[in-house]
């Protein structure tokens, strides 16, 4: 098995602030929808994770005129050595594991499950499948934003927001295209 790149990171979180909002992409493969940077700016986030599959690294750039962004490598990413495969990011009581490929279907992956869980994480943030997903799984929250990159089969173009107040963390995704909440057909 292929030794992970870790890092950790920390977010400071303004001590006047109540509430903080992340933004999460994912699965930009070089090419993010055209209303992304709209979109993000919209949601007004502390931060931005992107989970993976960045594609040309100048779309961090892009993204960083929104906001400060924390990244890692995706599957595709084979030139970006600079960034690791896992990130795990505090951010006041939060703490979050981002990689990209973290789940098989709607179940965490066991290797993932015991380095969250090691990592006192409570949050896994992936990528990979392009499908926006919010579940739980071994004890832990999972949250995939879906891609804002080209679109994939009938799957929307989408983002994530992690919003945390004092009552405590939710997540949601966007659709890229309309600004409007997504949630799932049925």
């Amino acid at each position: 098995m292929t030794r992970l790149v870790t890092k950790t990171a920390k977010i400071e979180v303004p001590a006047d602030d109540a509430s903080v909002r992340l933004a999460v992409v994912s699965d930009t493969h070089s090419q993010p929808h055209k209303m992304t940077l709209e979109r993000l700016a919209e949601l007004k986030p502390l931060a931005i994770l992107h989970g993976g599959d960045i594609g040309d690294l100048a779309v961090l750039d892009e993204l960083a005129k929104v906001a400060p962004v924390y990244a890692v490598r995706g599957n595709i990413d084979t030139s970006a050595r600079d960034l690791p495969d896992v990130l795990t990011i505090d951010i006041g009581a939060l703490r979050i594991l981002l990689t990209h490929i973290a789940v098989y279907g709607p179940k965490l992956r066991g290797e993932i499950a015991q380095m969250a869980k090691k990592e006192k994480a409570q949050l896994v943030v992936c990528g990979h499948s392009h499908v926006p997903f919010i579940g739980l799984d071994k004890g832990l929250t999972v949250f995939n934003p879906g891609s804002v990159g080209p679109r994939r089969f009938a799957l929307p173009i989408c983002l994530g927001a992690i919003d945390m107040t004092p009552a405590g963390v939710k997540l949601r995704h966007v659709d890229c295209e309309t600004g409007k909440t997504w949630l799932p057909p049925g």
